[in-house]
């Protein structure tokens, strides 16, 4: 890399960006007139993740120590000061984002508005680094990048004691700045001529046409300068828009033949432009690779399995693309990078786009988003073996919500147990957490529900569905808790006998009605405002009008010789083995517990504030069958 003209040492990373770093340490200093909020913003591919991931290497004592700071111009080198607070937004919830930073500081907070007055209460200056707002959220198409601006970082900016940097989309920053005093904000837009960086488009280019960086013939592997002439012009081209110089040497890279540097029409000056120049290059419509390409824009998480997107490629196509697909890898190449992953189906290699803004490029492109999502939704489902959620591919399993969401397909998805048993419950509920109340049916509203018990508790699939099992009995759905049991194939703890929505219950005990003939009738005894109510312990129906005083309450020499024990918290219920002390059973619940009792049949009653419950517990000592 040439030395800029002014004499300076450009920071290694970036080769440039003088401007905007200037304006950062300036911010970085706290002095007075600096602002106390930056916005950063630009289009996709304005490199903004790249410039802050150079700016906090300044920033960060371990890295700084390594930079070539007496040789770099002194007003983009910040002051020496401990490292900032760096809570990445990608892939999270607004709520996550909020409680990672209450975690960074140790603040104690019940509700997560909290967290924001209680990181003002410090009394000290604290810097907060919020990079990739744009990709935050489980699920791409779920706004949740709107939801971190409004329920994170605005809070973060109206906080007094917090200086913040933060990288959003541009449609969300001037909402960032919103109404904040004049010179507490500055929004730094990567797009505007005052923050342009040709020079340091031209020292990327340059960079990457090295035959270190893998250059691999003449004119720019080993000639000086050739490669210094197609640099410059590849700058010229990319406008402000380091993706597009990026993708400009990978095409070149890739591409058969030589390359005459001075045919500026075959460079790029948008990443669409790209995506059509490379293809052409190769002697292919460009169309042929876009629909190669298509199902990577379409995709969630972290990529897709090989397998998958030849399958949607194929689908998306309406034809089969196997032919191009054996040949695809110098087509697609520029665009695409392979992730290594290891997950409960074992390692395997994930496909996904080099950057979001090819992404957005594609989906633009579409005829209709809607229907391709519709496509692979279809074609995701017929990859499920027999619809059986616990032995589809991961990708399938948890991500199948994110594409019905787009699709508008999603609440006729809703209404298979295994699906909500089975998928990441943090994707799922993100996903539908996204559709309008309204259009959801019932028992997605009861997954919605129960979905902050699973993702809170991380809960394995056998705890997943117990709780989904009670929680559809509460709401009146005991078809989908028999689905639970019958179609799953998953040993519960627990079988839940019946719920009763009878709120104020105080206390709850396990006592036994005589009657005339037979064996006493275990009922349960709850204590609520209106006095004593008597229910069946094991049938759904109560047994009618009782008198209390006619329940003989439990013996201690009963409960004492009863094998399983119990013990509760403030929002959950133990079940022990009395013998080995193994826990048996774990009853987490959405609101406070306020009273629990065991029979010594096994059967777990329940009190919180929204009613009382009982559930049979099935996995007893010695795999005992428990009889009601």
């Amino acid at each position: 890399m040439t030395a800029p003209t002014n004499g300076y040492a450009p920071h290694p990373y970036l080769g440039g960006r003088t401007a905007v770093l200037r304006a950062l340490a300036v911010w970085r200093s706290g002095r007075p007139g600096a602002p106390r909020v930056i916005v950063l913003t630009g289009s996709p591919g304005s490199g903004r993740s790249h410039l802050l991931t150079g700016f906090l290497m300044l920033c960060e004592p371990e890295f700084r120590g390594r930079l070539p700071l007496a040789g770099m111009d002194p007003s983009t080198v910040p002051p020496e000061l401990p490292a900032p607070a760096v809570p990445s937004a990608a892939g999270l919830t607004s709520a996550q984002l909020g409680w990672l930073i209450a975690d960074h500081y140790g603040l104690r907070a019940g509700r997560l508005e909290e967290v924001y007055a209680a990181l003002g209460d410090l009394g000290r200056t604290e810097t907060v680094v919020v990079p990739d707002v744009d990709r935050a959220g489980p699920v791409r198409t779920a706004g949740e990048p709107a939801r971190v601006v409004r329920e994170v970082l605005r809070p973060l900016a109206d906080t007094a004691n917090v200086r913040l940097l933060a990288d959003v989309p541009r449609e969300l920053a001037t909402e960032l700045a919103g109404e904040l005093p004049p010179g507490t904000v500055q929004i730094i837009d990567l797009d505007d001529p005052q923050w342009a960086d040709p020079r340091g488009l031209v020292l990327q280019a340059y960079a990457l046409l090295r035959p270190e960086s893998g250059a691999p013939e003449p004119p720019f592997a080993s000639d000086a300068t050739a490669r210094r002439t197609l640099a410059e012009a590849i700058g010229r081209r990319a406008g402000t828009s380091p993706l597009t110089v990026q993708l400009a040497v990978r095409s070149l890279l890739t591409s058969p033949g030589p390359v005459d540097p001075y045919a500026e029409t075959l460079l790029p000056s948008s990443v669409g432009q790209a995506l059509d120049l490379h293809a052409r290059r190769l002697g292919a419509d460009p169309q042929t690779l876009r629909r190669l390409l298509a199902p990577l824009a379409l995709a969630e998480g972290d990529g897709l399995p090989v397998d998958l997107w030849t399958r949607l490629v194929n689908a998306l196509a309406g034809q089969d693309m196997s032919g191009v697909l054996a040949d695809s890898g110098a087509l697609a190449g520029p665009f695409v990078e392979s992730v290594p992953r290891d997950g409960d189906g074992g390692a395997r290699t994930l496909l996904r786009l080099l950057h979001p803004a090819i992404g957005e490029e594609l989906r633009a492109g579409l005829p209709s988003v809607r229907a391709a999502q519709t496509q692979i939704a279809m074609t995701l489902l017929e990859a499920v073996p027999d619809q059986d959620w616990s032995r589809a591919d991961p990708y399938v399993r948890d991500h199948i919500a994110g594409h019905t969401l787009e699709a508008g397909l999603l609440p006729q998805l809703l209404t298979d147990p295994g699906l909500f048993v089975h998928a990441d419950p943090l994707t799922l509920r993100a996903a539908v957490a996204a559709v309008p109340t309204g259009e959801l049916g019932a028992p997605a509203r009861t997954y919605l529900r129960t979905a902050p018990l699973l993702t809170r508790t991380q809960a394995p699939a056998v705890l997943r569905a117990a709780l989904l099992e009670t929680a559809f009995v509460e709401d009146g759905l005991p078809e989908y808790a028999e689905a639970v049991h019958g179609r799953l194939g998953l040993e519960l703890p627990w079988r839940t006998l019946w719920s009763l929505p009878v709120p104020g219950v105080s206390a709850v005990s396990v006592g036994r009605l005589p009657r005339p003939e037979g064996p006493a009738v275990p009922v349960a005894v709850l204590a609520v405002p209106t006095g004593t109510l008597i229910h069946s312990l094991v049938e759904p129906d109560g047994p009618g009008e009782i008198d209390p005083a006619q329940v003989l309450p439990l013996s201690e020499e009963a409960r004492a010789a009863a094998p399983l024990v119990l013990s509760r918290g403030a929002d959950y219920v133990r079940v022990r083995d009395r013998a080995t002390e193994d826990i048996v059973a774990t009853l987490v619940s959405d609101a406070p517990v306020t009273a629990a009792d065991l029979s010594p049949e096994g059967i777990l009653l329940v009190a919180t504030e929204r009613g009382a419950k009982a559930l049979l517990i099935t996995g007893q000592p010695g795999g005992r069958t428990p009889s009601v």
